[in-house]
């Protein structure tokens, strides 16, 4: 049979991992080929990129689109299972499982038209059923954006499941990455020594080393940075006569640790990063992520033409 789109294996996924136990994409993949009968030139066919076979790129985004819709949950990294939410709909048992039906989820409907404020590119806000109503390239550009936001979502899900030295680490080198001074050597040096005074790690604001950046960085998941956490950071800053520092979190800061930093009445200049804005720096320069495919899009050299 024909290799089925990504709606068509929602409802069967679903169901293998209806017992509430830990399933991995990997062993999904070969369920889901065995299910449709898949043949081997079938399960061998790649996209056009020649990077990824297309029922695995299927049943991937069909398991995406369920989570996006809360019927199913990351355990760690590459392990997911079933929620509640997704057990009460087979107990419905629908004839299929498709966005229509997810629609009537409201985190899937925020995640199909997201807020314009929230996305990453300036791309017309529009429904994957008007995708047929733009040029080539605005459905392109949509497209890209859709799977960037994917790829942001499980880049914070996975700097969560990271240990607290590893996550540390990570900060420093995101730093680094983004210019400022210093080696991952001499940052590494001051990493693993949480409970200094609250500072996690140093880094050079520039190569001469003329001033330095202290560090807080907090791997937390669903715990908000609070003001005290702010004042205890700030207070770390002080005794070490500190004028700069950044306070890292994969979770986020209360409205009284924001505007705590921004009455701030000392000479301490702290800068606040949250999981999203921590994630989106780490997709800008390319930290814990890769280029999964590269597409060129050509045009008419005209200049070649010009017969004048």
């Amino acid at each position: 049979m024909p290799i089925p789109d990504y709606q068509t294996i929602m409802k069967p996924l679903l169901e293998y991992v209806k017992d509430g136990k830990t399933y991995t994409l990997k062993e999904t993949y070969e369920k889901i080929a065995d299910h449709f009968y898949l043949t081997e030139e079938e399960k061998n066919k790649l996209l056009s990129s020649g990077k990824k076979m297309i029922y695995k790129d299927r049943t991937s985004w069909a398991k995406t689109y369920m989570k996006k819709a809360g019927l199913l949950e990351d355990v760690k990294w590459g392990h997911f299972k079933i929620t509640q939410k997704g057990k009460d709909l087979l107990s419905e048992n629908p004839d299929k499982i498709n966005d229509d039906l997810l629609m009537r989820y409201e985190d899937f409907r925020d995640f199909k038209k997201p807020n314009k404020a929230e996305k990453l590119n300036d791309v017309n806000d529009v429904e994957i059923d008007e995708i047929t109503e733009k040029t080539p390239e605005e459905t392109l550009d949509y497209s890209i954006q859709k799977i960037n936001e994917n790829v942001l979502d499980d880049l914070l899900e996975t700097v969560k499941s990271c240990s607290p030295l590893f996550f540390e680490r990570l900060v420093i080198e995101l730093l680094v990455k983004m210019g400022y001074g210093g080696s991952m050597k001499e940052a590494g040096e001051v990493l693993g020594k949480s409970g200094d005074e609250g500072i996690d790690g140093i880094i050079k604001e520039d190569r001469l080393g003329l001033d330095v950046i202290y560090v807080q960085a907090k791997r937390w998941s669903d715990k908000t940075i609070t003001s005290s956490d702010i004042d205890q950071f700030v207070g770390a800053l002080t005794k070490k006569g500190a004028l700069k520092g950044v306070f890292i979190t994969t979770s986020s800061f209360t409205r009284n640790a924001i505007d705590n930093i921004k009455e701030n009445k000392g000479l301490q200049k702290v800068i606040l990063i949250d999981g999203k804005k921590l994630v989106e720096l780490m997709f800008e320069h390319n930290l814990g992520v890769d280029i999964a495919n590269t597409y060129q899009i050509k045009k008419i050299d005209t200049d070649y033409f010009d017969e004048d």
